[in-house]
Parts: C-alpha cells; sequence; structure tokens
C-alpha cells in the first residue's frame, strides 16, 4: 500500500467564534473551499486535502495550544512559490495572526521558505515553499 496525501486534519478550537472568523479568511486565501459550516463545525477541502475546525467543549473554552505537549507540533501547507510565501506572509498580518517568523529561508530542505504562524487558539500552522520536490521526491 502507498497512501496518496493526507486526507484531512481536524483541530479543536478552544473558542469557536474567534477561530471561525480566522479560518474563514486563512483558508479560502489558501484555495480551500468551504463545504460544511454549522454550529460546530467549519470543514474546507482543496489542494488534495481538507481541514476542518470544530468546536471544543465548553469546559476547555479557556485553554491555549500547547505546542511541546503530547499531540500536534504543527500544521504546514505548502505552496506552489516562493512569492506566494511573501503573499500569504502580508495577508496574514491583515487576518491579524500571530506571525512566529516572517518568511525565511531554512535548513529542512534546500530553498526551504517558510513563514510561521498561529491561529487564535495559539495552534502553529506553516506555510512553505521548496523548490521542486523537495524531500517528497520519490527515490
Amino acid at each position: 500500500m502507498e497512501i496518496n496525501g493526507m486526507a484531512h486534519v481536524m483541530l479543536t478550537a478552544a473558542n469557536f467564534e474567534d477561530s471561525l472568523r480566522f479560518y474563514e479568511k486563512l483558508l479560502p486565501f489558501l484555495g480551500m473551499k468551504p463545504v460544511i459550516q454549522n454550529n460546530d463545525t467549519f470543514y474546507c477541502v482543496g489542494g488534495r486535502t481538507a481541514l476542518g475546525i470544530i468546536r471544543g467543549e465548553e469546559h476547555y473554552r479557556g485553554e491555549k495550544f500547547v505546542q511541546r505537549r503530547v499531540g500536534l507540533h504543527h500544521l504546514c501547507f505548502r505552496a506552489r512559490t516562493r512569492e506566494d510565501i511573501d503573499a500569504a506572509y502580508q495577508s496574514l498580518r491583515e487576518f491579524g495572526a500571530k506571525i512566529v517568523h516572517p518568511p525565511e529561508e531554512g535548513l529542512w530542505a534546500p530553498g526551504y521558505y517558510s513563514v510561521l504562524f498561529e491561529d487564535p487558539d495559539g495552534i502553529r500552522l506553516e506555510l512553505n515553499f521548496v523548490p521542486g520536490k523537495g524531500l517528497l521526491a520519490e527515490k
């Protein structure tokens, strides 16, 4: 068997309303289309994947994401061009995203270029560009 990408990722939002306002801007900007939106779920599809947010239980409402705790560390979307990263950076600032690091080159792969930011719950998200097939090239 060989997988064919990541089908979807679901994130639980401590403050669904704040997260909804953020992801309603971010995901369509990334070319993803909303397919489910109700009082507890926002789910978008695009780029051969999907991302959704769901309402967390009320007693967790005041909590924030802790990156080094067991579970998700961060989520990274792949962009098609280096210029996409720069454009995203400007839009993220307009969306009110907390920028962890502005666009910069990284050592993960030749030509790696990314921006790292947080959603309203502090969940870390990255948008990167790697020329060619990067580390995902078939051997």
